[in-house]
């Protein structure tokens, strides 16, 4: 089929332009730049839907969509960079939507805003400021996009080469891609096992979707996580003071329960990388951390259970849009900051997790969500394996002025204006071609 010249001019216009877009897109998530692919919640340690009741701290940020219990003594974002709270929406290391108890809870580093009572709880906030007004992150809509993230994940097929081989109590993931390493597991065949191994290139992603309506970590006595470390040319048990190829492995990786309903984390483990079960009701457990984020509809815990700072970093094949932010708070607060009284006391620089606060014991945890956590919110998702990364621009932008982070609808502003400038590219060809078609004639 013959194709006009004016055709052919348009098209080519168009290519040139649409060139121009997607080049600079495909750079912004190179290898040296984080993938917020998790929207908000990549910014937060615990970035829970309902209640979040545990001691004694969470070395990033956390941010609780329901009623928060902290009694018994509790610190928030000791390890977080300036950086890392200037990205904060409204710099807000601790954000609780719902009621605060807790007779000690710091906040290290950043600000802290609860929207219910306060139930005599005393909150510092050593290097900001402590409020009662409206969340700055709308739970609801980030949990949707969450559910529907999680299910695109887990519907794509394992990556090829990929292996889950189990040898009596030890269970090994060995995948070979050096950017992406996909696997499927059903709850019950990692539920076995007491040790767990993951062999994967340094650098590259990888997403364990977990099967299952439930996963008991406990239930085996798991005690080990074991990341491969190229350099060693062996296997690493992650823990604080040490993990594979200085923590690059951890902090890409990502277990993904999109249909669990409770997850256990055994005590005496630690647990690496990102967990994100947004239906599930996740339980600390006594002791050991996950050494990464916690993304679920609630999460308890008591004893020495924690979250340790180490964020995941990895950008996901999907598309997954992040709902905005509010430019400004909806409320304003009814009361002025709290000031507590006593001398908020120094953060410590052992080993073990710092500012760690000491207080009563006491208080039952809730642990009850408040709002939905059923997977019908996922419904929208793709069924589909997960389409290539094109753009990095669901990240919340960096806040220096101390306002609330807006994520907004970039993606979609772009796209439209992406199409005008291919219009008027091609278009501006078809004109040049034919003026010098009638300059000739």
């Amino acid at each position: 089929m013959r194709i006009s010249t004016s055709a052919a001019a348009l098209a080519v216009g168009g290519s040139l332009a649409l060139a121009g877009l997607i080049a600079p897109a495909a750079q912004a998530v190179g290898a040296d730049q984080e993938c917020r692919s998790l929207g908000v919640a990549n910014l937060y340690g615990e970035f829970i839907e309902g209640d979040d009741a545990h001691t004694p701290d969470a070395e990033g940020a956390v941010a609780v969509g329901g009623n928060a219990d902290f009694t018994g003594g509790f610190s928030v974002g000791q390890e977080l960079t300036a950086a890392e709270v200037d990205a904060l929406p409204g710099k807000n290391a601790l954000v609780v939507a719902g009621r605060i108890a807790g007779h000690n809870t710091q906040v290290m580093k950043g600000n802290g805003v609860y929207g219910g009572k306060a139930d005599d709880a005393v909150v510092q906030a050593h290097q900001g400021s402590i409020t009662q007004g409206a969340s700055p992150i709308d739970f609801k809509a980030e949990f949707a996009t969450l559910r529907a993230a999680s299910t695109a994940l887990a519907a794509a097929p394992q990556t090829g080469g990929a292996t889950v081989q189990a040898e009596g109590a030890k269970l090994t993931f060995t995948g070979g891609d050096a950017k992406y390493n996909s696997f499927t597991v059903d709850a019950g065949k990692l539920q076995g096992a007491k040790e767990v191994y993951v062999k994967v290139p340094t650098g590259a992603v990888t997403v364990i979707n977990v099967t299952g309506t439930s996963y008991d970590m406990a239930a085996a006595g798991t005690t080990g996580f074991f990341l491969w470390d190229e350099g060693k040319a062996s296997f690493v048990l992650d823990d604080k003071l040490q993990s594979a190829a200085g923590g690059a492995i951890r902090a890409k990786l990502l277990w993904n329960l999109p249909t669990a309903t409770k997850v256990v984390k055994n005590s005496a483990a630690a647990w690496a990388g990102t967990v994100l079960a947004p239906n599930a009701a996740f339980d600390l457990g006594s002791g050991g951390p996950v050494n990464g984020s916690v993304i679920a509809a609630s999460l308890t815990g008591k004893g020495g259970a924690e979250t340790h700072h180490y964020p995941f970093t990895g950008c996901l094949p999907a598309v997954v849009p992040t709902p905005s932010v509010p430019a400004t708070p909806t409320g304003t607060p009814t009361v002025p900051p709290v000031v507590p009284s006593g001398t908020p006391s120094t953060p410590g620089t052992t080993a073990q997790p710092s500012g760690t606060p000491s207080g009563p014991a006491g208080g039952k945890p809730n642990g009850k969500p408040t709002g939905s956590v059923s997977p019908s919110a996922s419904a929208s998702a793709s069924t589909s394996a997960p389409a290539a990364v094109v753009s990095a621009s669901p990240s919340p932008s960096t806040n220096t002025g101390g306002g609330l982070a807006h994520t907004g609808s970039g993606p979609v502003l772009s796209l439209a204006i992406g199409g005008a400038v291919v219009l008027a590219a091609g278009g501006g060809i078809v004109v040049a071609t034919r003026r010098r078609k009638a300059a000739k004639g």
